[in-house]
């Protein structure tokens, strides 16, 4: 019996410890965590919930410096990562710090912007539950948006704001109705007698036709520059691509066909036929972001008839050679982010201007492909189009 109560009182006495011990972890972790992650990655310690949160959610939080900390309860987890990482780039593994909850900070501050992620645990692919979705990469993913400096040309504001309405037009090609989103500006359902120019704005790969008012903010953008007197109000039409069926990769394989007869048998007929529209060539632009750019470009070539205006943004260049009628071409809009490739732009703007085209090029500093350098383009090109 004295051994069996020595046996009892040092499982006890170990019991003791281990408890002690692990409240030690767990006091340790919750007190000193934010100063291993600001150790490791310089971060300030200002931290506060993304913009783009589910409601009453506190992660993920940004910093003055653009650092992204993250905070997920999986109990029983092995591996938790974030897909998130420096640029865009990589991701960001977190540490559990409890029994359940795991937290990490990028290693270093993110562009300026809105960005993708998405959880990785334990091999899975998952959704961040305290952000909201946006649907990109093919799939709705977590969205974090880091304040830019230059913000405000984007910003909700007190002024007349336009309206962004659901489509459904018939496809007599795909055997369906298909949708679209119209952006009608401030004032559109005041003057009946009033028609607009329409600007035809596609979005990327793995993206759909949510994806620039949603993630780009167009209808904000519009609202502003309307307000400001800086551009003729405008029209724009958002649809699907159908660039998704193609796998990334695969892009060479990818035929325009199908979606330009939407575009120009279908959906633009519908828009002419239901909106107050200019309903000429010369008061129609199209412009696209990264694939939706390669799609304008292809369109635009094939179908000089039906746009006067073309706007690439991260979404390649044209060649004076590519066109045949340059009296149909009223501007030609270049733009990139400056982690891109901006000498091709410069270099292909100053070949058009050469050859006696109106020629635009805009380079946004300190991005990448990324949803900042498409809000800042279309900043720019909005100005330019349907001048008299």
């Amino acid at each position: 019996m004295p051994n069996m109560k020595k046996m009892i009182t040092t499982g006890n006495l170990n019991l003791k410890i281990r408890t002690y011990c692990k409240a030690f972890t767990v006091i340790f972790a919750t007190i000193f965590f934010g100063g291993i992650c600001t150790a490791q990655s310089s971060a300030t310690e200002d931290f506060k919930p993304s913009t783009l949160n589910q409601p009453g959610q506190e992660y993920p939080q940004v910093n003055s410096q653009g650092y992204v900390r993250f905070k997920i309860l999986a109990p029983k987890a092995d591996s938790v990562k974030v897909s998130l990482g420096l640029g865009g780039r990589g991701g960001t593994t977190l540490k559990k710090v409890t029994d359940s909850i795991w937290m990490g900070t990028t290693e270093g501050p993110m562009d300026e912007g809105f960005h993708y992620y998405h959880l990785s645990v334990d091999g899975g692919t998952f959704n961040d539950p305290g952000a909201l979705n946006f649907y990109g990469s093919i799939r709705w993913e977590s969205g974090i948006e880091i304040p830019a400096h230059d913000q405000d040309f984007y910003a909700l504001k007190d002024v007349p704001h336009g309206n962004v309405q659901q489509v459904l037009f018939p496809s007599k090609s795909t055997g369906t109705s298909r949708r679209a989103f119209v952006y009608t500006p401030a004032g559109y359902e005041k003057d009946k007698s009033k028609k607009y120019p329409v600007l035809y704005l596609q979005h990327g790969w793995g993206e759909d036709e949510t994806a620039w008012s949603n993630q780009g903010h167009a209808n904000l953008i519009m609202d502003n520059l309307i307000a400001e007197g800086k551009i003729k109000p405008f029209i724009i039409v958002m649809t699907y691509g159908m660039t998704n069926e193609v796998k990334w990769g695969h892009m060479k394989e990818f035929s325009i066909i199908p979606f330009q007869t939407v575009l120009v048998d279908e959906l633009i007929p519908y828009v002419d036929a239901n909106f107050r529209t200019l309903a000429n060539q010369a008061n129609r632009a199209m412009a696209g972001l990264s694939m939706g750019g390669m799609e304008t470009k292809t369109v635009t070539l094939n179908k000089p008839e039906v746009f006067a205006y073309y706007g690439l943004l991260s979404g390649g260049t044209y060649a004076s050679t590519d066109i045949k009628d340059k009296s149909k071409v009223k501007l030609i809009f270049l733009s990139c982010g400056s982690k891109e490739k901006p000498d091709a732009i410069k270099s292909s703007v100053a070949e058009l201007k050469q050859a006696g085209f109106n020629a635009v090029s805009y380079i946004s500093e300190n991005t990448a492909h990324e949803f900042l350098t498409w809000r800042r383009s279309l900043h720019e090109l909005a100005p330019l189009l349907f001048k008299d």
